[in-house]
């Protein structure tokens, strides 16, 4: 019998509040449901839309009383902070624009918070959420999902065990096919959000998928990246913003990687894959078959890990939910990520300090960290592809 995701070290009932997320929002009921996996936190206060209509029936939907229902974050934020039973935290599901004003407005008033990313348009943003999260001495988690996965963690087990040796190379990709068409011309919302300069930001497939291959590689590796040369396209006629990328890196140590990352590649869903090659062996990991890991030595035939069947580290197997053979992937993820997130949160609003492994979910460095990743990948190309240092 595999052991279930451990139980709160520190009891303490979490309430929540959601910016965005409105009636018909992928990613708000994705956040929800993730929440409610292990009943990390009860869902008390929302300003789900800029459409009041949206929010009230959002929250009617959701069963929240009135009074808690807002007109924008920064009344929220406010009158939150005012309550003795305020939320203790907020979820930020918003397009990219308003995820500074609105992160900001939360921390001012003395509330945690966990946003969607990229986290800001500018590093100089995302520097400043980055202070003031330290100075009121509260917690700040950036939704780069992909980390919550067992095998993931396995792997990042394995290299920091030194399994794979000098590491020398690092391959990582993420394409999709959705936008291999001008979708955002028909109306479909999560199209013409990630297409518009003013929502998104200076870049629309590195900011939303090219982030989560530095954010994944930083996290499985531990490798810092010195600069890099970044080519972003723009292959679909009349798009405004980037929607194929490659970039070469240069690691802290003398590493190297490629990264490519696409939403105009016809005939992938949603291919993120991760390889790592070291002087002593490799490893592969692939989303859309998250639950295994490929681990390949030099000198031994080449393993495969499976979550659930295999010996994973004490830590990697605590977040595996269910038997091997029965598939986890995306929501469990998603909630593996909070229930570390509010066991860390238990503990500090009752003035203890998290354990080490409570605090394994991606924090605001990580945030700041993807944002110069995107700024500067849209430097390097707008500049004829030369490298930029990151230093």
């Amino acid at each position: 019998m595999i052991e279930s995701v451990q139980e709160p070290r520190v009891k303490h009932t979490l309430s929540y509040g959601m910016v965005g997320g409105g009636s018909g929002s992928f990613i708000g009921d994705v956040h929800r449901k993730a929440i409610a996996f292990d009943r990390s936190a009860v869902l008390k206060a929302g300003c789900f839309s800029r459409d009041p209509s949206i929010t009230a029936e959002t929250g009617q939907m959701l069963e929240l009383t009135t009074e808690r229902l807002y007109k924008d974050p920064q009344e929220m934020a406010r009158k939150e902070s005012g309550r003795a039973e305020g939320i203790d935290f907020v979820v930020i599901c918003t397009p990219n624009s308003t995820h500074f004003s609105t992160a900001k407005a939360f921390l001012t008033h003395g509330i945690s918070v966990v946003c969607e990313k990229p986290l800001t348009f500018e590093v100089q943003e995302a520097e400043e959420l980055k202070a003031l999260s330290e100075a009121k001495n509260l917690l700040f988690a950036v939704t780069y999902t992909y980390t919550g996965y067992p095998a993931v963690k396995q792997a990042k087990a394995l290299i920091a065990s030194g399994a794979l040796g000098e590491l020398r190379f690092v391959n990582a990709e993420y394409p999709q096919e959705w936008l291999a068409g001008p979708l955002e011309t028909t109306g479909q919302k999560q199209a013409a959000w990630r297409s518009d300069p003013a929502l998104a930001g200076k870049s629309n497939c590195v900011g939303d998928i090219g982030s989560h291959i530095e954010n994944l590689v930083s996290y499985v590796t531990g490798l810092t990246i010195d600069r890099l040369c970044a080519r972003l396209d723009t292959l679909v006629p009349g798009r405004a913003l980037d929607d194929n990328a490659t970039i070469m890196v240069d690691y802290h140590g003398g590493a190297k990687g490629l990264y490519w990352s696409s939403q105009i590649a016809v005939g992938h869903d949603n291919g993120l894959k991760l390889r790592v090659y070291g002087s002593k062996g490799s490893l592969e990991w692939n989303q859309e078959t998250p639950n295994t890991l490929g681990f390949h030595p030099v000198d031994r035939p080449a393993e495969t890990w499976s979550r659930g069947r295999d010996a994973f580290t004490p830590h990697a197997q605590s977040y595996s939910r269910i038997p091997s053979g029965h598939p986890e992937g995306y929501y469990e993820a998603f909630a593996n990520l909070y229930s570390t997130f509010c066991r860390a949160l238990s503990a500090h609003k009752v003035g203890k300090s998290p354990l080490p492994a409570d605090l394994d979910y991606p924090g605001i460095d990580d945030g700041l960290n993807g944002v110069r990743f995107i700024s500067k990948c849209v430097e390097s190309s707008t500049s004829g592809s030369t490298w930029v240092s990151l230093t």
